[in-house]
């Protein structure tokens, strides 16, 4: 049913409610995962256009990523890591074309009306620039 998963995660601990689930779901359906951490700093947004060097937060996420799947390879997962930067809701989509993935798996931190205004919501951004199916699951408030 899906055979390839996409996993925004933004280097906190809502990655360990996602991954969990993902896990679940990849090892039931045999899925591939593919990574995704969208930098969204101003080095990450301009980093192209200006020819600008990997910031120190750059290098960590990159990292990050790398661990991740590495951790994830050693499971038995067929997974890999994609570091985007940019506007995360249209790089999560841009990605899941790209790579082929026919589901997009992701935390969510539960924001409701005003908050949802006041912080903004990739999520909410992300179900209306995709048709690839979304499975939402609220992070834990830990």
């Amino acid at each position: 049913m899906y055979s390839r998963i996409l996993v925004p995660l933004e280097n906190s601990p809502a990655d360990n409610t996602i991954l969990a689930h993902v896990r679940q779901l990849a090892k039931q359906l045999g899925s591939s995962l593919v990574l995704i951490h969208v930098a969204d700093g101003w080095v990450a947004r301009n980093i192209n256009e200006l020819d600008l060097r990997e910031s120190e937060e750059i290098k960590q996420d990159r990292a990050y990523l790398k661990d991740l799947c590495s951790g994830l390879e050693a499971e038995g997962f067929d997974a890999d890591a994609v570091l985007a930067g940019g506007e995360p809701a249209r790089e999560i989509a841009a990605a899941a074309e790209r790579e082929q993935c026919d589901l997009i798996a992701m935390a969510t931190h539960g924001h409701r009306l005003l908050a949802d205004v006041v912080h903004g919501s990739v999520a909410t951004a992300l179900r209306h620039m995709t048709r690839i199916p979304i499975l939402m699951v609220r992070a834990d408030k830990k």
